[in-house]
Protein backbone atom coordinates (compact mmCIF):
# COMPACT_ATOMS: atom_id res chain seq x y z
CA UNK A 1 0.00 0.00 0.00
CA UNK A 2 1.29 3.47 -0.83
CA UNK A 3 1.90 5.51 2.30
CA UNK A 4 0.77 8.69 0.52
CA UNK A 5 -2.81 7.40 0.68
CA UNK A 6 -2.77 6.78 4.46
CA UNK A 7 -4.37 8.84 7.21
CA UNK A 8 -3.16 7.45 10.56
CA UNK A 9 -4.73 8.74 13.76
CA UNK A 10 -3.71 7.35 17.13
CA UNK A 11 -4.59 7.60 20.78
CA UNK A 12 -1.77 9.09 22.84
CA UNK A 13 -1.57 7.61 26.36
CA UNK A 14 -1.27 3.83 26.30
CA UNK A 15 -0.85 3.65 22.51
CA UNK A 16 1.58 6.18 21.07
CA UNK A 17 3.17 6.98 24.43
CA UNK A 18 5.07 4.48 26.54
CA UNK A 19 4.08 3.85 30.14
CA UNK A 20 6.52 6.57 31.21
CA UNK A 21 5.02 9.01 28.70
CA UNK A 22 7.77 8.93 26.05
CA UNK A 23 7.58 8.61 22.27
CA UNK A 24 10.09 6.03 21.12
CA UNK A 25 12.68 7.05 18.56
CA UNK A 26 11.67 4.21 16.24
CA UNK A 27 8.07 5.39 16.33
CA UNK A 28 9.10 8.96 15.54
CA UNK A 29 11.16 7.72 12.61
CA UNK A 30 8.25 5.67 11.25
CA UNK A 31 5.84 8.60 11.60
CA UNK A 32 8.35 10.83 9.81
CA UNK A 33 8.61 8.28 6.98
CA UNK A 34 4.82 8.25 6.68
CA UNK A 35 4.44 12.02 6.53
CA UNK A 36 7.45 12.57 4.24
CA UNK A 37 5.86 10.05 1.87
CA UNK A 38 2.69 12.16 1.74
CA UNK A 39 0.69 10.34 4.42
CA UNK A 40 -1.21 12.15 7.15
CA UNK A 41 -0.69 11.64 10.87
CA UNK A 42 -2.30 13.07 13.99
CA UNK A 43 -3.51 12.18 17.48
CA UNK A 44 -6.90 11.72 19.13
CA UNK A 45 -6.56 12.12 22.86
CA UNK A 46 -8.54 12.73 26.01
CA UNK A 47 -6.00 15.39 26.94
CA UNK A 48 -6.90 19.06 26.83
CA UNK A 49 -4.90 21.77 25.07
CA UNK A 50 -1.99 22.01 27.53
CA UNK A 51 -1.38 18.28 27.94
CA UNK A 52 -1.92 17.50 24.25
CA UNK A 53 0.45 20.30 23.23
CA UNK A 54 3.42 18.47 24.75
CA UNK A 55 2.77 15.56 22.36
CA UNK A 56 1.90 17.75 19.36
CA UNK A 57 5.06 19.82 19.76
CA UNK A 58 7.33 16.80 20.12
CA UNK A 59 5.94 15.33 16.90
CA UNK A 60 5.68 18.71 15.16
CA UNK A 61 2.14 17.84 14.10
CA UNK A 62 1.34 19.34 10.73
CA UNK A 63 -2.42 18.81 10.85
CA UNK A 64 -5.05 19.43 13.57
CA UNK A 65 -5.68 16.95 16.37
CA UNK A 66 -8.74 15.59 18.12
CA UNK A 67 -8.64 16.47 21.82
CA UNK A 68 -10.96 16.27 24.85
CA UNK A 69 -11.90 12.70 23.83
CA UNK A 70 -13.59 13.97 20.68
CA UNK A 71 -15.19 17.17 22.00
CA UNK A 72 -12.84 19.44 20.03
CA UNK A 73 -10.58 19.71 17.02
CA UNK A 74 -7.53 21.88 17.66
CA UNK A 75 -4.84 23.28 15.37
CA UNK A 76 -1.58 23.39 17.33
CA UNK A 77 0.20 25.21 14.50
CA UNK A 78 -2.17 28.17 14.76
CA UNK A 79 -3.06 27.62 18.43
CA UNK A 80 -6.80 27.74 17.85
CA UNK A 81 -9.93 25.64 18.05
CA UNK A 82 -11.42 24.64 14.70
CA UNK A 83 -14.48 23.11 16.33
CA UNK A 84 -15.72 22.29 19.83
CA UNK A 85 -18.77 20.95 21.61
CA UNK A 86 -19.76 22.00 25.14
CA UNK A 87 -21.61 20.49 28.07
CA UNK A 88 -25.17 21.58 28.89
CA UNK A 89 -25.68 23.94 31.83
CA UNK A 90 -27.14 21.14 33.96
CA UNK A 91 -23.74 19.40 33.95
CA UNK A 92 -22.81 21.80 36.79
CA UNK A 93 -25.41 20.16 38.98
CA UNK A 94 -24.16 16.69 38.10
CA UNK A 95 -20.58 17.57 39.03
CA UNK A 96 -21.69 19.25 42.24
CA UNK A 97 -23.53 16.07 43.22
CA UNK A 98 -20.49 13.91 42.43
CA UNK A 99 -18.26 16.21 44.47
CA UNK A 100 -20.54 15.81 47.48
CA UNK A 101 -20.90 12.06 47.06
CA UNK A 102 -17.21 11.26 46.37
CA UNK A 103 -14.96 13.58 48.40
CA UNK A 104 -11.79 11.62 47.54
CA UNK A 105 -12.00 12.25 43.80
CA UNK A 106 -9.87 14.89 42.14
CA UNK A 107 -11.95 17.03 39.79
CA UNK A 108 -10.94 19.28 36.95
CA UNK A 109 -13.12 21.28 34.59
CA UNK A 110 -11.81 21.97 31.10
CA UNK A 111 -13.02 25.14 29.43
CA UNK A 112 -11.36 26.29 26.22
CA UNK A 113 -7.61 26.14 26.77
CA UNK A 114 -7.98 26.56 30.54
CA UNK A 115 -7.99 23.81 33.17
CA UNK A 116 -9.75 24.55 36.46
CA UNK A 117 -8.78 22.22 39.31
CA UNK A 118 -11.55 22.43 41.88
CA UNK A 119 -10.36 19.52 43.99
CA UNK A 120 -7.10 17.62 43.89
CA UNK A 121 -5.48 14.43 45.12
CA UNK A 122 -2.17 12.68 44.50
CA UNK A 123 -3.24 11.19 41.17
CA UNK A 124 -4.56 14.53 39.96
CA UNK A 125 -1.26 16.20 40.84
CA UNK A 126 0.63 13.58 38.80
CA UNK A 127 -1.72 14.24 35.89
CA UNK A 128 -1.22 18.01 36.12
CA UNK A 129 2.56 17.64 35.91
CA UNK A 130 2.26 16.20 32.38
CA UNK A 131 1.10 19.55 31.00
CA UNK A 132 3.02 22.59 29.85
CA UNK A 133 0.78 25.15 31.60
CA UNK A 134 -0.25 25.53 35.21
CA UNK A 135 -3.96 24.94 35.87
CA UNK A 136 -6.22 27.42 37.62
CA UNK A 137 -6.80 26.22 41.17
CA UNK A 138 -10.06 27.54 42.52
CA UNK A 139 -13.33 26.70 44.20
CA UNK A 140 -16.15 25.11 42.24
CA UNK A 141 -18.27 28.26 42.34
CA UNK A 142 -15.38 30.30 40.93
CA UNK A 143 -15.37 28.44 37.59
CA UNK A 144 -17.17 30.45 34.87
CA UNK A 145 -20.53 28.84 34.20
CA UNK A 146 -20.38 28.65 30.41
CA UNK A 147 -18.48 26.75 27.73
CA UNK A 148 -17.42 23.69 29.70
CA UNK A 149 -16.01 21.19 27.20
CA UNK A 150 -15.55 18.32 29.62
CA UNK A 151 -14.97 17.44 33.25
CA UNK A 152 -12.51 14.87 34.53
CA UNK A 153 -12.84 12.79 37.69
CA UNK A 154 -9.56 11.36 38.97
CA UNK A 155 -9.17 8.66 41.62
CA UNK A 156 -7.96 5.17 42.37
CA UNK A 157 -9.66 2.44 40.31
CA UNK A 158 -11.91 1.36 43.19
CA UNK A 159 -13.18 4.89 43.73
CA UNK A 160 -13.78 5.31 39.99
CA UNK A 161 -15.71 2.01 39.99
CA UNK A 162 -17.93 3.42 42.75
CA UNK A 163 -18.49 6.65 40.85
CA UNK A 164 -19.45 4.75 37.69
CA UNK A 165 -21.93 2.58 39.59
CA UNK A 166 -23.48 5.70 41.12
CA UNK A 167 -23.76 7.49 37.76
CA UNK A 168 -25.36 4.41 36.20
CA UNK A 169 -28.22 4.79 38.70
CA UNK A 170 -28.66 8.52 38.12
CA UNK A 171 -30.76 10.22 35.46
CA UNK A 172 -27.94 12.25 33.93
CA UNK A 173 -29.34 13.44 30.60
CA UNK A 174 -27.59 15.47 27.93
CA UNK A 175 -24.12 14.10 28.68
CA UNK A 176 -21.88 11.16 27.81
CA UNK A 177 -19.81 9.46 30.53
CA UNK A 178 -16.76 7.41 29.61
CA UNK A 179 -13.91 5.77 31.47
CA UNK A 180 -10.72 6.77 29.66
CA UNK A 181 -8.22 5.02 31.97
CA UNK A 182 -8.41 2.97 35.19
CA UNK A 183 -8.10 6.23 37.17
CA UNK A 184 -10.09 8.60 34.89
CA UNK A 185 -13.84 9.04 34.41
CA UNK A 186 -14.97 11.78 32.04
CA UNK A 187 -18.14 13.77 31.41
CA UNK A 188 -18.56 14.85 27.79
CA UNK A 189 -21.41 16.39 25.80
CA UNK A 190 -24.04 13.90 24.66
CA UNK A 191 -23.13 12.07 21.45
CA UNK A 192 -19.46 13.00 21.69
CA UNK A 193 -16.61 10.48 21.47
CA UNK A 194 -13.35 10.11 19.59
CA UNK A 195 -15.25 8.69 16.62
CA UNK A 196 -17.42 11.78 16.23
CA UNK A 197 -14.42 14.06 16.79
CA UNK A 198 -12.44 12.16 14.18
CA UNK A 199 -15.27 12.46 11.65
CA UNK A 200 -15.44 16.20 12.34
CA UNK A 201 -11.68 16.44 11.68
CA UNK A 202 -12.07 14.63 8.34
CA UNK A 203 -14.91 16.98 7.44
CA UNK A 204 -12.89 20.09 8.33
CA UNK A 205 -9.91 18.87 6.31
CA UNK A 206 -12.19 17.73 3.46
CA UNK A 207 -10.58 14.30 3.50
CA UNK A 208 -12.65 11.70 1.69
CA UNK A 209 -10.19 9.66 -0.35
CA UNK A 210 -7.66 8.41 2.19
CA UNK A 211 -7.33 4.97 3.73
CA UNK A 212 -8.02 5.73 7.38
CA UNK A 213 -6.19 3.84 10.13
CA UNK A 214 -6.99 4.38 13.82
CA UNK A 215 -5.09 2.94 16.79
CA UNK A 216 -6.02 2.74 20.46
CA UNK A 217 -6.04 0.79 23.69
CA UNK A 218 -8.99 1.74 25.89
CA UNK A 219 -12.78 1.94 25.90
CA UNK A 220 -12.76 5.58 24.84
CA UNK A 221 -11.03 4.56 21.58
CA UNK A 222 -13.70 2.09 20.45
CA UNK A 223 -15.82 4.40 18.30
CA UNK A 224 -12.75 5.75 16.53
CA UNK A 225 -11.50 2.26 15.68
CA UNK A 226 -14.97 1.32 14.44
CA UNK A 227 -15.12 4.40 12.19
CA UNK A 228 -11.76 3.71 10.52
CA UNK A 229 -11.03 1.57 7.49
CA UNK A 230 -8.54 -0.30 9.67
CA UNK A 231 -8.91 -0.34 13.45
CA UNK A 232 -5.73 -1.29 15.31
CA UNK A 233 -5.36 -2.38 18.94
CA UNK A 234 -2.05 -2.45 20.78
CA UNK A 235 -1.21 -5.60 22.73
CA UNK A 236 -1.83 -3.85 26.06
CA UNK A 237 -5.36 -2.86 25.01
CA UNK A 238 -8.52 -3.79 26.88
CA UNK A 239 -9.98 -7.10 25.69
CA UNK A 240 -13.11 -5.43 24.29
CA UNK A 241 -10.90 -3.16 22.16
CA UNK A 242 -8.90 -6.13 20.87
CA UNK A 243 -12.13 -7.89 19.88
CA UNK A 244 -13.31 -4.88 17.87
CA UNK A 245 -9.97 -4.28 16.15
CA UNK A 246 -9.06 -5.49 12.66
CA UNK A 247 -5.38 -5.74 13.55
CA UNK A 248 -3.37 -6.18 16.74
CA UNK A 249 0.23 -4.99 17.07
CA UNK A 250 2.86 -4.90 19.83
CA UNK A 251 2.32 -3.02 23.08
CA UNK A 252 2.84 0.70 23.58
CA UNK A 253 6.36 0.18 24.98
CA UNK A 254 7.64 -1.72 21.94
CA UNK A 255 7.10 0.48 18.87
CA UNK A 256 3.43 0.18 17.91
CA UNK A 257 3.51 3.04 15.39
CA UNK A 258 6.47 1.50 13.60
CA UNK A 259 4.75 -1.88 13.43
CA UNK A 260 1.54 -0.34 12.05
CA UNK A 261 3.39 1.59 9.37
CA UNK A 262 5.51 -1.43 8.41
CA UNK A 263 2.29 -3.46 8.08
CA UNK A 264 0.75 -0.80 5.82
CA UNK A 265 3.84 -0.72 3.59
CA UNK A 266 3.52 -4.46 3.00
CA UNK A 267 -0.30 -4.54 2.60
Amino acid sequence: MNLNNIFLITDADGTLLTDDKRILGKDKAAIRELTESGGLFTIATGRGVSLAKTVADELNLKIPAVIFNGAAVYDFKRNCFLWQSTLPAKARNYIKLLMERFPLLGIEILRGDKVYVVRTNELEEEHIRLGCDEPIRCGFEDVPHDNWIKTLLVGNPHEIDRAIAFCDECDFTGIHLVRSAPIFYEMLPSGINKGTGFKKLLEIMEVDNRYVVAAGDFMNDLEMLQAADLGVAVANAEEVVKKEADLMVCDNNSGAMREIIQYLKKA
